[in-house]
């Protein structure tokens, strides 16, 4: 396991390091969460340490959730004052998101078709 975390600590060095130097717009954790991603895509397989601190945080994931609500709870005055500008901002972003996310869909589900196609075709013309 602590192999797992020292990996996952070295990404988001590399991706603060990027981000100081390379990248300031994007904060360091997202990059290297992106560099580690890419990483597991080219080797094509998750570390079982990695993967033990993934599932770890995946089942405390709620715990997240904490300080948030703390927030909603302090700023609750602030937040009663300026309702309509927070629920038009909400509203308006689980609209986009959902399109973007349906729209995101149905450019892989083409080119799911579009690649399955290729293959099917390639496999008819095979001569043994």
């Amino acid at each position: 396991m602590i192999s797992g975390l020292v990996q996952l600590f070295l990404w988001q060095g590399l991706g603060e390091l990027l981000s100081k130097f390379f990248l300031p717009g994007i904060p360091g954790p997202v990059l290297g969460l992106l560099l580690l991603l890419a990483f597991l895509c080219l080797r094509k397989q998750v570390d079982s340490d990695l993967a033990l601190v993934a599932d770890s945080f995946r089942q405390h994931l709620g715990l997240l959730f904490v300080p948030a609500s703390v927030g909603v709870l302090l700023f609750l005055p602030e937040l009663q004052t300026h309702a309509l500008a927070v629920s038009t901002a909400l509203l308006v972003s689980v609209i986009l998101t959902i399109a973007v996310t349906a729209l995101v869909l149905k450019v892989f589900w083409y080119f799911s078709l579009k690649r399955n196609k290729h293959i099917t075709m390639h496999k008819g013309h095979r001569h043994e």
